[in-house]
């Protein structure tokens, strides 16, 4: 299987990392962040490293690393770098690899380019992460349109959060999308724990035939 992903989100901070953990786990494969933005806490890289349970090199340094938590193309311009979309291509293995942007689809990396740009260029299928929380409707039909208008091929909805079953059906119904499972948050969140919902919420064999 050479199943490669793009794991991106509505939004920041609704749990895509742990999702991306989860579902690199699931498949045995690798993880890929192309740019980290902040540096002072626990990143994405190390989250994933400590909850995916893969084996050690699975996990694959980021192309760019920023020090300020703030959108790339900022971060980027505080450190004196520049971010070009040649910098980001994707590695080409003989196993599933797992694929995190940074924050929502339409987060830049440079003052022309944005994650969604680099996205409709690769031209792999996306799972798109969405909460089940009060707003969501609206933040998760906006990006499954956008994605459309590129020609982004979208494998369907993983939703993160307690369950609303009217959220979840609105959303899949008008975006004429897959659901393709709910993660719940996790307390306390450990590679166990995680494993463990990843496997009673999602089909794998839905995920991997989305290429």
């Amino acid at each position: 299987m050479t199943t490669r992903i793009v794991v991106t989100g509505t939004d920041t901070g609704i749990g895509k990392t742990v999702f991306s953990a989860g579902l690199a786990g699931l498949l045995d494969g690798f993880y890929w962040k192309p740019v980290q933005s902040g540096l002072d806490e626990e990143t994405d890289s190390e989250a994933v490293e400590r909850l995916a349970g893969l084996p050690s090199g699975r996990v694959l340094p980021e192309a760019h690393r920023l020090k300020s938590p703030l959108s790339p193309h900022r971060s980027a311009e505080i450190d004196g770098v520049s971010i070009e979309a040649a910098d980001l291509a994707y590695p080409v293995l003989p196993t599933p690899l797992v694929i995190e942007g940074a924050g929502g689809l339409m987060v830049p990396i440079n003052r022309q380019t944005r994650f969604i740009d680099i996205f409709a260029e690769w031209r792999l299928p996306v799972i798109l992460c969405a909460r089940t929380e009060l707003g969501t409707i609206n933040h998760t039909l906006l990006s499954i349109e956008a994605l459309r208008a590129r020609s982004i091929p979208l494998i369907g909805i993983a939703f993160i959060g307690e369950e609303v079953a009217d959220t979840q059906r609105t959303i899949t119904e008008f975006g004429a999308v897959h659901q393709l499972g709910r993660l719940p948050h996790l307390v306390p969140l450990t590679r166990e724990t995680l494993r463990k919902a990843m496997f009673a919420g999602f089909d794998l064999a839905k995920i991997a035939g989305g290429e």
